[in-house]
């Protein structure tokens, strides 16, 4: 994936944010509660940038910080799986700014729809890129017993993949669900999906400890 997306979409984020800038109201939705509803206002003047400039601040961590990691050999390995994940996420952000933004305006629109929505394709996205990942200290699953194996680190970011794809379904399907049954369904599957990997790492790196053992 083109590495200048990313830039692309943010200069699109920020177009978007001067062209309706005068027909905002004076206070902004900039937040949602688990029932859905707006729990939090801001300025115009913060409804409008304030997330394109968090777009700008995490792409810029987010090329930089590949290059602080020791084993930035092994993140060359999966740039092209990285970078995009990187847009993916920068295209989450732009599609949710501009739905707030557009909820300020009028628009009919479920923000916790197209939160959970865009969230759950973010997921099933790394999910499917995750095996890729060559053992580093930025981006997987980071464990101290992935981090010591390869042959850990391999199978539990292929089970990773697997239980990210899972939740990254089911916090679609959640999206769909009114009221705040749905981010509570996706928020368990999210963290259904970070433990067992990690549960799965200690264990097979417990089993590669020992050894072969004689029946």
């Amino acid at each position: 994936m083109r590495r200048w997306l990313p830039a692309l979409l943010i200069a699109g984020a920020l177009v978007f944010s001067v062209a309706v800038y005068s027909r905002l109201p004076d206070d902004v939705p900039i937040h949602w509660g688990l029932s859905g509803t707006p729990d939090r206002f801001g300025s115009r003047l913060e409804g409008a940038f304030l997330m394109p400039v968090v777009m700008v601040v995490l792409l810029a961590v987010m090329r930089w910080y590949p290059s602080r990691d020791p084993r930035a050999a092994n993140i060359a390995k999966f740039r092209g799986a990285y970078d995009s994940v990187v847009t993916a996420t920068i295209a989450m952000l732009a599609v949710f700014h501009v739905a707030v933004l557009g909820v300020a305006l009028g628009w009919q629109i479920d923000m916790t729809t197209v939160g959970l929505a865009g969230l759950g394709v973010l997921l099933v996205l790394i999910g499917n890129l995750l095996p890729l990942a060559r053992s580093n200290f930025i981006f997987g699953i980071r464990t101290p017993w992935t981090l010591s194996s390869e042959q850990v680190w391999t199978r539990s970011h292929r089970v990773g993949g697997y239980s990210m794809v899972a939740a990254g379904v089911l916090t679609i399907g959640a999206a769909f669900i009114g009221g705040a049954l749905g981010p509570r369904i996706a928020l368990t599957s999210l963290i259904v999906a970070g433990l067992v990997p990690v549960i799965y790492s200690y264990l097979i790196w417990t089993r590669e400890r020992r050894g072969p053992t004689n029946d």
